[in-house]
């Protein structure tokens, strides 16, 4: 599949982005993913082109494109544990500024560009994140509940918290089908309890999975938290979701 580079308009300037389109023309349901902290890179492209070829449109766009275009920092090849406290050291200011309010404003743009490629079929789209992606990914997803018939998150980061715009507190207000995808140690016990209790609330069709003997970042095939069988299993609960909730082109 080939992976394609562009740039968004958005309120605030040009964000760049990937996309991955399956082969041999026609139009295809979209599929907005978020990255991982780490941001921008061949381990992204490597999920959006694996992700085109099971028949959906996936766009992967720059979060942090206020501060340049994607690799915003060097980071190594594969991105070993020991290396992990000098690029976050760098990444912290990054994700600190990617504030909610950014990134609702970013999701309309992002949406919005998804929607009107000439390769993407009407209807809902699918909004997928990983790490930090996923947080942004149910903010998106809150906020635009009659676009976004799936949401998929992995190896979350936090989704339960004091401030009122917790993401927690927004499952009120979606409509689409959730799949979270959870590391052993992404979240407490009473954390999960709080965040299935307020799902259940609201109604939502959910599931919620921690995937066994896993570490935070188990998809990304570049860093020592990877776990292959982690990996196959977050396919295994992704694609039956997108089928179920999106229209594939035959």
């Amino acid at each position: 599949m080939p992976v394609t580079s562009l740039q968004i308009p958005t309120a605030d300037g040009l964000a760049d982005a990937l996309a991955a389109c399956p082969e041999g023309g026609g139009r295809h349901p979209g599929v907005l993913l978020y990255m991982d902290a780490f941001g921008l890179r061949p381990a992204l492209a490597e999920m959006a082109r694996e992700l085109a070829g099971h028949g959906y449109y996936v766009l992967v766009p720059n979060l942090f494109y206020r501060q340049g275009p994607a690799p915003v920092i060097d980071l190594p090849e594969h991105i070993g544990n020991e290396a992990r406290p000098a690029v976050f050291a760098q990444l912290m200011p990054l994700i600190e500024a990617h504030t909610a309010e950014r990134a609702l404003r970013d999701a309309d743009a992002y949406l919005g560009f998804l929607t009107a490629q000439p390769e993407v079929s009407p209807g809902p789209v699918a909004v997928i994140g990983y790490c930090m992606g996923a947080n942004v990914a149910l903010r998106t997803a809150a906020a635009h509940p009659a676009q976004v018939a799936a949401l998929a998150g992995f190896h979350p980061s936090r989704l339960v918290g004091d401030a009122p715009d917790s993401p927690h507190r927004l499952v009120s207000e979606l409509a689409a089908e959730v799949h979270l995808g959870l590391a052993e140690n992404d979240m407490t016990p009473e954390a999960i309890s709080e965040l299935s209790q307020a799902l259940d609330a609201a109604g939502v069709d959910y599931t919620c999975e921690i995937y066994p003997g896993t570490v935070h970042g188990f998809t990304m095939s570049d860093t020592d938290a990877f776990d292959a069988s982690a990996r196959q299993r977050h396919w295994d609960r992704l694609l039956p979701l997108l089928d179920r909730t999106l229209s594939v082109s035959p």
